[in-house]
């Protein structure tokens, strides 16, 4: 045994020597290539006066270009621009990928073993020195001050390339308290509010129009410009896995929304110098997914209308039309029966041209989501209907289809050899680049890209947390209330489990066993199926299955036969829930609010007031049954759309506190 022990204290003190001697050998070279990419820069730009107006000399030619000039109208800067670009540039420009930062603030020039996103990307000046791009995504970040540091260091580094094109730092959704990358980060320091679903159970535009206001300012501190939302898409196939960050299944209470959202972010129908731009998705509507299988993986491709329903997913980016959205993100899916050509909405001519562009009349920044060219480390390429293509040709094709930008990819190298072989012409591209310099200008980033220093200072301050804690408050839906348990009086003993015992613990006495207990209060989450590809990213999403396996119900239920049962759900699809509904004395709906917040409503400190956006359904049968484009058509569903309960006194008035 010694003798074994000794082989394998061996085999791993070789692999660790293996791990550091390859690090190092990266190390040094990520170090070299940071100096080569650092030394073809220019110097920085200088501050000139010309008959007392002051610009950036962006080209470092000593000149007032039109383009430098922020008096001069938008469309003559971008015109100005667009002549002194090269085709490399212009073909950089069209691409926009996840970027690592610094942890200190520091640019992410050799790629850290703590942070494992930085190993599978390009470093921050491989992409803006060598690949000429200059729009980036971030995933993880470091704190709001270092987040600051960061960006205006990668600011310094565009300013010393040839023209001084800034850097438009985009984001998924981060005021949420769910982790989910390739949906949403969790920014423990942005004010937290509930998920789309939750504002939708709110129901007041109003709320919804003030978290993107907050929202904006909270990322504008942090120098992001850009969100790659808000989700437009319907929720009508339950067992679908981005069904939490959309409005819910009904498409007019979605367009409402939507419009709200856009607004607040956008800081009003013009993009201006205060404005976070809204990437909206999923055009044209990426809800109705075969069986619930999403479409980011091969098995989920394709999106049906078995209820000749496909009109209606987009009445919702008729509200994000209405609102000015800045940019507009199609799906992964292959619309099955809608268009003569069964390719995926970003390939499909029909779609993004005489839908969108011509129909709609959407001239703005249309952007591929993301991985639908190339492999990513997270999963295949998604190019569903145009596998056979190689990368050259599928960027020709999403291009000619009506498409502008590429998420995901940094290949401007592929616009560069479609253009040189005839394929595309330049001018097709320079319609592209139009409509993405437009919106750099319009956001203000020629004239000034930098923060002050303290510019996160404000970032979830009180007044921005206590707002996004009274959304909280207002999104919990009460579905059940049996012989008025709720609200819970606080001199109770109450056995707590899948929510934070803490949290309880200002309200009453927590106990460690159900039997010490007048009351249980259970936390539950959607259930969700086994991954059904190898991809990684697919570990990150919960699809599948809805309700709970026999032993996990078994287990549950026997729990809630104890003693009176709240049961509380953390609503990220609707969960099948017949039996324990059946069990519980109250059952309440929580769209990833605050624990102190759930146990607050429970304590009658507040009253619930959301109603649901989507249908709770009553079996396995009535999701499978249901068609996947068509609203609340599932049968006999547990709770309808639109249910949602409140307290009432003796006397049957309202708790208003």
């Amino acid at each position: 045994m010694k003798k074994v022990l000794k082989i394998i204290g061996y085999i791993l003190v070789t692999l660790l020597i293996i791990i550091l001697l390859t690090y190092g050998f990266f190390y040094i070279k990520w170090n070299t290539t940071s100096s080569d990419n650092l030394s073809q820069l220019g110097d920085a730009a200088p501050m000139l006066t010309v008959s007392g107006h002051s610009y950036r000399d962006l080209n470092k030619n000593g000149q007032l270009d039109i383009y430098e000039d922020s008096r001069a109208p938008i469309r003559e800067r971008v015109e100005d621009l667009l002549a002194q670009m090269t085709l490399e540039e212009k073909a950089g420009m069209m691409f926009i990928t996840m970027i690592a930062t610094g942890n200190d603030g520091e640019l992410m020039e050799v790629p850290s073993l703590t942070d494992p996103f930085s190993m599978m990307l390009s470093t921050n000046s491989t992409m803006v020195v060598q690949k000429k791009m200059n729009h980036f995504n971030l995933l993880m970040t470091p704190p709001p001050d270092k987040l600051v540091q960061w960006h205006n260091n990668i600011q310094k580094i565009a300013e010393r390339t040839r023209l001084g094109i800034p850097i438009t730092i985009a984001s998924d959704p981060r005021h949420g308290t769910k982790q989910n990358v390739g949906a949403g980060i969790a920014t423990k320091e942005f004010s937290q509010w509930p998920s789309p679903l939750g504002l939708a159970a709110i129901g007041d535009t109003s709320v919804t129009r003030e978290f993107g206001d907050i929202a904006r300012q909270e990322l504008m501190a942090t120098g992001i410009r850009m969100t790659l939302s808000p989700m437009a898409d319907l929720a009508t196939e339950p067992r679908w896995s981005r069904t939490d960050g959309t409005f819910g299944e009904d498409a007019y209470l979605s367009a409402k929304q939507t419009e709200a959202y856009v607004l607040g972010f956008q800081n009003g129908l013009e993009l201006g110098p205060q404005s976070v731009a809204c990437m909206t998705k999923h055009f044209s509507g990426g809800g109705p997914q075969k069986d619930g299988d999403d479409a980011h993986f091969e098995y989920g491709a394709d999106q049906v209308y078995p209820g000749n329903n496909f009109e209606y997913h987009i009445i919702p980016f008729e509200g994000a039309f209405a609102a000015n959205t800045a940019q507009i993100m199609p799906y992964y899916g292959v619309p099955v029966g809608q268009t003569s050509e069964e390719v995926a909405f970003a390939f499909n001519k029909e779609i993004i041209t005489d839908l969108l562009r011509e129909k709609y009349g959407f001239d703005g920044v249309v952007c591929t989501d993301w991985g639908v060219i190339s492999d990513m480390v997270m999963k295949p390429a998604s190019a569903w209907g145009v596998e056979d293509l190689t990368h050259a040709e599928r960027v020709a094709k999403a291009l000619q289809a009506g498409c502008d930008m590429f998420g995901g990819e940094e290949q401007p190298e592929l616009v560069v050899e479609i253009v040189k072989n005839g394929i595309i012409k330049e001018t097709d591209i320079d319609v592209s680049i139009r409509r993405i310099l437009r919106d750099k200008f319009k956001l203000g980033l020629f004239d000034n890209p930098y923060l002050a220093e303290n510019s996160a200072k404000n970032v979830g301050n009180s007044s921005f947390r206590a707002k996004g804690r009274a959304a909280q408050r207002r999104a919990i839906t009460l579905l059940k209330n049996e012989e008025q348990i709720l609200p819970l009086a606080t001199d109770v003993k109450v056995y707590v489990q899948g929510l934070a015992k803490n949290a309880a613990k200002p309200y009453a006495q927590v106990v460690d066993s159900p039997a010490d207990a007048d009351f249980i209060i259970l936390g539950l989450d959607t259930p969700k199926g086994k991954p059904k590809s190898s991809a990684l990213l697919e570990n990150f999403f919960e699809g599948g299955r809805l309700h709970f396996t026999k032993q996990e119900k078994a287990d549950l239920l026997a729990l809630i036969e104890q003693k009176p049962t709240i049961t509380v759900l953390t609503i990220s699809r609707p969960p099948i829930i017949p039996a324990i509904n059946a069990k519980s004395k109250a059952v309440i709906a929580d769209f990833y609010c605050e624990h102190e917040v759930i146990f607050e409503i429970i304590f009658g400190k507040y009253a619930p007031q959301g109603k649901l956006p989507l249908e709770i359904p009553s079996s396995i049968e009535a999701v499978t049954n249901q068609k996947e484009d068509m609203p609340y058509d599932s049968k006999d569903p547990l709770y309808p759309f639109g249910h949602g309960l409140s307290y009432t006194s003796l006397l049957g008035e309202q708790i208003s506190k």
